[in-house]
């Protein structure tokens, strides 16, 4: 927005990812939300609302789980850039974090703009409905939608199906990374690390036992 580089240096390109080793281009392609305008703070909104509350909701405790869906939703829409002419997946990305929260809160009544009442798993649709009454193309927007409904069937679906397993397995370095190791319910601290709890043992045993 400033000025200091400009979206040809940010934008995905697969020519010169692969054969000029330009490797950012990968991660600054979802990092761009074009000019300053209603469109871009339409997404910063809703990128910023839908992904606090699936952090605070469905993946409280759980940042080594909601790192790995942001990783697996940016490699699929990374995959299908190959194939397409697209140019910046960020909006696609908000419209799968929407998507994937609409799908965990299917009964939060929605109101858009005071102009809709609906249910929560509609509202990817509006906002693609208002992204096509804006003009812009919808094509980013089907991307988002399919890449979380992807993860959404992976994750919450098929494991509950008959026969169905859990297919996305977070990896374990990133638990190490980002989620605090659980406490061994059978761990038995040594002497030196109860100390702080001596002096009132020893009081209650005075107490109980005086001289």
């Amino acid at each position: 927005q400033l000025e200091f580089i400009t979206p040809f240096q940010l934008y995905f390109n697969p020519d010169l990812i692969f054969r000029k080793f330009q490797i950012w281009r990968l991660i600054t392609n979802f990092l761009f939300f074009g000019p300053l305008g209603f469109s871009f703070f339409f997404n910063m909104i809703f990128l910023y609302r839908y992904c606090r509350m699936l952090e605070e909701g469905s993946f409280r405790g759980r940042t080594a789980d909601f790192v790995f869906m942001f990783l697996f939703g940016g490699f699929l829409m990374t995959l299908f850039g190959l194939f397409a002419s697209l140019f910046f997946l960020g909006q696609a990305f908000t419209i799968m974090l929407v998507y994937v929260w609409s799908r965990r809160n299917p009964y939060i009544r929605m109101n858009f703009f005071g102009l809709l009442n609906f249910q929560a798993p509609f509202l990817p649709w509006v906002l693609m409905g208002f992204s096509l009454l804006l003009g812009n193309s919808i094509i980013i927007d089907l991307l988002g939608i399919a890449v979380g409904h992807i993860y959404y069937f992976l994750e919450d679906v098929f494991p509950n199906q008959p026969g169905g397993k859990k297919l996305l397995l977070t990896p374990g370095f990133l638990k190490m990374v980002f989620d605090t190791p659980e406490e061994d319910p059978n761990y038995n601290p040594l002497p030196e690390d109860r100390a702080e709890h001596q002096p009132r043992d020893q009081d209650q045993n005075e107490q109980q036992h005086p001289q």
